[in-house]
């Protein structure tokens, strides 16, 4: 907990300092280079692979190679007020392939955007901005996957836009979604795991009739970078089956704290959720009604080589600690902690060639708690590869 503690206050201290400006985290899907193909269409794109190599208490699988995500952009003004955007993901090959984003937003003005389709519901910042070529890291954070099911995609309607009060930028999202489902208590973890909630269905209905609400509010000021605060929440069992009830309702919820800043040349990241599940109550000591999660990335040049024919490429350091802790409870026969929980530290060089793409090799170290508090068990091991919009 001394850990985490430190780490909360970093994400509560660091907006403070002064910054560099950087670009809202809200229009993060825009924020990408597209190639004009024809008439008002633009196509883009991002490839993403790596190699692995990790032990864990001694014993490893070997080394292996991934090609992890080949996504395609697709955009359109489709005329005066409207834009359409969709994002087409392939990971692993053709293992997986999933319609992540296909929207459209109306503009009425910059301050009130109407927005419906298959979108990326606020919850935090990486959700909506977590192109792998914007990372220095080769895995995700762990709360941004664990806590908080990203990238999470659902169907839904609703509003965003921006306001602009003196020395101020203010953002805010407000979406009706179709919310996650049974999965969350429902699956083959043995834990309460928010992410297994994510089927495909809930692109087709909601199990439930009963629609999730996410929304952020998110503050930038000139010179100091972007603090956001997020909620998402609602029903996510199927308690009635053909009209008649079967369960309870249950419900979730997720709060989520994100920022990101520039001190002199140090670029910080960091995010923090805290999620609530109502489970049955027999079952909230083995699954976990409450879980938490944090994580800090600290990214800084450290040389500006000069190479004909690059411009500006650079070489930078990095550092990112992260916590989650999926079982906030106690025994209740003995009233000591619950723990299943994980420590990671990860050690970063990479290299950009340009701003868009990112060769990078990445040392991690994690340690995991079971729930009975047993002596962790250790993982370590290194990774390689790149990132590239084109």
């Amino acid at each position: 907990m001394r850990r985490a503690g430190w780490l909360l206050a970093l994400l509560a201290a660091a907006p403070a300092a002064r910054a560099q400006d950087t670009s809202m985290v809200q229009g993060g899907i825009y924020q990408r280079p597209f190639l004009v193909s024809a008439g008002r269409t633009a196509v883009g794109g991002y490839a993403e692979g790596n190699a692995n190599y990790f032990r864990t208490d001694g014993v490893s699988e070997g080394f292996s190679m991934e090609l992890r995500r080949f996504n395609i952009f697709l955009f359109s003004s489709v005329g005066r007020r409207l834009r359409f955007i969709s994002e087409l993901e392939f990971e692993h090959g053709t293992e997986e392939i999933a319609l992540e984003t296909a929207l459209v937003d109306f503009t009425v003005n910059p301050s009130f955007i109407l927005r419906a389709g298959i979108l990326l519901p606020p919850i935090g910042a990486f959700n909506v901005n977590h192109d792998s070529p914007r990372y220095d890291f080769v895995d995700r954070p762990l709360v941004s996957t664990s806590i908080i099911p990203s990238t999470l995609s659902e169907v839904g309607f609703g509003a965003h836009g921006r306001l602009a009060p003196p020395g101020f930028s203010l953002s805010y999202d407000a979406y009706l979604v179709n919310g996650l489902g049974d999965g969350v208590i429902l699956n083959g973890t043995g834990r309460t795991d928010i992410p297994s909630g994510k089927t495909e269905d809930r692109f087709a209905e909601d199990n439930n009739g009963s629609p999730a609400f996410s929304g952020r509010i998110a503050a930038q000021r000139r010179g100091y970078g972007e603090v956001g605060v997020s909620w998402y929440g609602g029903i996510y069992n199927t308690f009635r089956i053909e009209g008649e009830p079967v369960d309870e309702k249950r419900r979730l919820s997720i709060v989520a704290v994100d920022f990101n800043t520039e001190v002199q040349t140090v670029s910080l990241r960091a995010e923090a959720a805290w999620a609530s599940v109502d489970v049955p109550a027999d079952l909230a000591e083995l699954l976990g009604d409450r879980q938490w999660g944090v994580h800090l990335d600290a990214v800084m040049p450290v040389w500006r080589p000069g190479i004909q024919g690059l411009q500006n490429p650079v070489v930078s350091l990095g550092l990112r600690l992260e916590r989650v802790d999926f079982n906030r409870g106690s025994f209740g026969s003995t009233g000591l902690s619950i723990h299943d929980e994980i420590d990671a530290l990860t050690a970063s060089v990479s290299f950009r060639p340009a701003a868009g793409t990112v060769f990078r090799a990445n040392y991690r170290r994690e340690s995991f708690r079971d729930p009975a508090g047993n002596p962790p068990s250790k993982t370590g091991g290194f990774q390689v590869g790149f990132a590239t919009y084109f």
